[in-house]
């Protein structure tokens, strides 16, 4: 069931020059309920905007977005948008407004007017979901960059959002925080089935969706599954755009003259092409 419509969306900030481009221009895509999104794109390509668009910050100048069957453009629901799309943003110090880890998390549900005993149901629930319970009486600011961004997803967790939209997410994290945070994500959509649109600068991430779409000055450049998109090795190039190592090094011995049937995404699928290959 499509849950998120994006129908030929433009957009310029307010605050731009006339001859200004636009930051977005004709984009339209769609997510199903419960499908894993990500969004590529290099700096300044308009994805962020994007994110805003999805619970309602913005809207479009032409074009619509309908959210299970919501128009953002109506202000009659945006209340409605922003309980079923939660956003998460690149530093979760900008999410962060309580000091201690359970009360941030209950800070959103108390605003949506919800009784004190079910919104202690909902903090232990979400923290629980992101593995973060053994740390809701800690404060926030000793925890590392994983766990604060875990904090922050559990507090739009606690919300109950149909679908979670997540802007860079792990920009900020070392490896180890990065791992903890595509952990969770993977987890609130496999297992609770919640609706992901996920915007990251790393493949590797992107390799683990249902679906990508890239964007590129403003404009929908591709769209496909991971191995479809990345597959196009030439274009993404062209575009300044990276794709997954493994999928590069066999790109590369392909041209080399090296027969490989298939470009891989993971270093797993890499290793078991090389052994067919040497054998």
């Amino acid at each position: 069931m499509e849950f998120i419509s994006v129908q030929n969306v433009t957009f310029k900030y307010s605050e731009q020059r006339e001859q200004d481009r636009l930051v977005l221009d004709d984009v339209s895509f769609e997510v199903r309920q419960g499908e894993f999104v990500a969004l590529l794109g290099h700096n300044g390509s308009g994805k962020s905007t994007i994110a805003k668009h999805l619970n309602a910050m913005v809207v479009p100048i032409s074009g619509k977005v309908y959210i299970d069957g919501m128009d953002t453009s109506d202000e009659n629901v945006t209340y409605d948008i922003r309980r079923k799309v939660g956003l998460v943003l690149q530093n979760p110090d900008n999410q962060l407004v309580a000091s201690i880890v359970e009360e941030d998390v209950a800070f959103g549900p108390e605003n949506l007017g919800i009784p004190p005993e079910e919104i202690r149901e909902r903090v232990d629930e979400a923290l629980k979901a992101v593995d973060m319970y053994e740390y809701r009486e800690k404060a926030p600011h000793k925890l590392s960059g994983g766990q604060k961004q875990r904090v922050a997803i559990a507090g739009i967790i606690a919300m109950r959002p149909d679908c979670i939209v997540l802007d860079e997410p792990t920009a900020m994290l070392d490896p180890k925080g990065r791992q903890e945070v595509l952990d969770t994500i993977l987890k609130l959509n496999r297992e609770h089935g919640i609706t992901v649109v996920m915007i990251t600068h790393y493949m590797e991430e992107a390799v683990l969706a249902d679906k990508v779409y890239v964007v590129d000055n403003g404009k929908m450049l591709i769209s496909g599954t991971p191995g479809e998109v990345f597959s196009q090795v030439e274009l993404m190039k062209k575009h300044r755009l990276d794709v997954p190592q493994a999928t590069e090094l066999c790109h590369k011995l392909r041209a080399c003259g090296v027969e490989i049937k298939y470009l891989p995404l993971t270093a797993d699928e890499c290793t078991s092409m090389l052994k067919e290959v040497l054998q």
